[in-house]
């Protein structure tokens, strides 16, 4: 399951201390809000970069803008409130809203809320977005507000970002529609997936997130095409364009493989320094029958001799993942299971959710629904379990010296992460101040100290 990135509500109006002076022709501006995941991240960069390519101005809050754009995320139905009460909030504020993301794929749920939003698109939808745009504010012209970086407009830190390199997924997991509103896969091509990488390094980054949703499938919609980038020939798959993405001199950083023999042929580009030690790997379960319900690829015992494959190859893999736990038909036999193969993983990073049923997903159906305090019961066992682990794994870390990349200065030192810390979803490194700490750059520190969450560190 997908961690969830958002950016804030746009703020009020605060009252101007001095009148901005009128222009003749003053241009459009439009708010954003963006919710969901980040590959829906994704989705609101490409639409601010045409926006801005356009002419448009962002407007920095509601009373500012001449219209607001939300983007929405539907996948479980907490996500579904938020996004709900985001566009109502947005009409409270500013009247005339767009909405876009993948709660517009999900029926007429977001036109039956809020009737007064002026259009509904579905997730990936630059060019519908952009029309809806247009019948409301038409395109300014002006050759000078057209121009926009290479990289285009990004809502995350100078110093990361996404790369998303295709949309949508060919499984039919039980429990997720992301397939109903992302449809299959779709391969983005080699090419153009490494012009934007490059520029995105050229303007500053140092860590590419790759992310789709299922990356380890990148290129088989496709069979694997030859493409081209700078002149020489490139295979659309995973492997090859790791090793060409770690030419670029950035972090590279995998996420949501699926658990493939192939994914054998990235560990050594790790174990070479070549793309970060880190795999974003969702398991999902460990019970056999559970992952036949769920429609998973692999077993656990497959997984168990994969994990040990790898780290034998690269010992300095971390390994993050996501688990369901309280899913339909879940005996306590199937969650010792889980359990028994968390023991046994030693997982880096872990993510755990209680089995939310989604409006359209077949388990829903599924026979013997696991009562909610026994789901709870199960999510606070397996939390607990992953604590010991990875606090466990981080005290051996204690007098490490480690690279780190520097998220954040504080009055207190520096936020950072290792090569093991993705943003937003996993643990940071803290580190005592020192005149020599810049955000957006890399660090080299010796951990001091650890809790089952975070490390504590000193510059070297």
């Amino acid at each position: 399951m997908p961690p969830t990135i958002k950016t804030p509500p746009l703020p009020r109006k605060k009252a101007a201390t001095k009148p901005a002076p009128e222009l003749a022709h003053p241009p459009s501006t439009v708010g954003f809000v963006s919710l969901g995941c980040p590959k829906a991240l994704v989705d609101s960069e490409r639409i601010l970069t045409q926006l801005r390519a356009e002419g448009y101005l962002v407007a920095p809050s509601y009373e500012d803008a001449d219209l607001v754009i939300v983007n929405t995320c539907g996948f479980i139905d907490a996500a579904v409130e938020e996004s709900l009460d985001a566009i109502g909030e947005a009409l409270a504020e500013n009247g005339k809203v767009i909405v876009t993301g993948c709660l517009g794929a999900k029926g007429n749920i977001v036109k039956e809320t809020h009737p007064h939003v002026l259009a509904v698109t579905g997730p990936h939808a630059t060019d519908e977005v952009m029309a809806a745009v247009h019948a409301q504010l038409p395109k300014p012209h002006d050759p000078y507000t057209d121009l926009i970086p290479s990289q285009g407009i990004k809502l995350t830190p100078k110093h990361y970002a996404y790369l998303k390199i295709a949309e949508g997924c060919n499984h039919r997991c039980t429990f997720c529609i992301i397939p109903s509103m992302r449809g299959d896969l779709v391969s983005r091509p080699v090419g153009d997936v490494m012009q934007e990488a490059e520029n995105l390094v050229n303007a500053g980054v140092r860590e590419l997130l790759v992310i789709s949703q299922d990356t380890s499938a990148y290129g088989v919609d496709i069979k694997y095409r030859t493409g081209f980038w700078n002149g020489r020939p490139l295979r659309t798959r995973m492997t090859e364009l790791a090793a060409a993405l770690s030419s670029l001199g950035a972090w590279i950083r995998l996420h949501y493989v699926y658990p493939y023999p192939h994914v054998d042929e990235v560990v050594p580009l790790m174990a070479e320094n070549k793309i970060l030690p880190y795999l974003d790997v969702p398991f999902q379960h460990a019970s056999p029958r559970i992952l036949k319900a769920m429609k998973r690829p692999a077993d656990s015992e497959d997984n168990l001799a994969r994990i040990r494959r790898w780290r034998e190859i690269c010992p300095e893999l971390a390994i993050r993942s996501t688990f369901i736990v309280g899913f339909p038909g879940e005996t306590e036999k199937d969650f010792q299971q889980l359990l028994e193969f968390l023991e046994e993983a030693q997982l880096d990073r872990v993510g755990c959710f209680s089995y939310s049923p989604v409006d359209g997903a077949r388990a829903n159906a599924l026979p013997d629904h696991v009562p909610e305090e026994i789901k709870e019961e199960r999510k606070a066992q397996f939390m607990a379990l992953q604590e010991k682990i990875s606090a466990a794994k981080l005290r051996r870390k204690i007098g490490a010296t480690m690279q780190v990349l520097i998220d954040e200065i504080t009055p207190q030192g520096a936020v950072a992460r290792s090569t093991a810390d993705a943003p937003e979803i996993d643990g940071v490194v803290y580190i005592a101040p020192s005149p020599d700490l810049k955000a957006g750059e890399f660090a080299t520190v010796r951990a001091t100290n650890a809790d089952a969450h975070d490390l504590w560190a000193k510059i070297v």
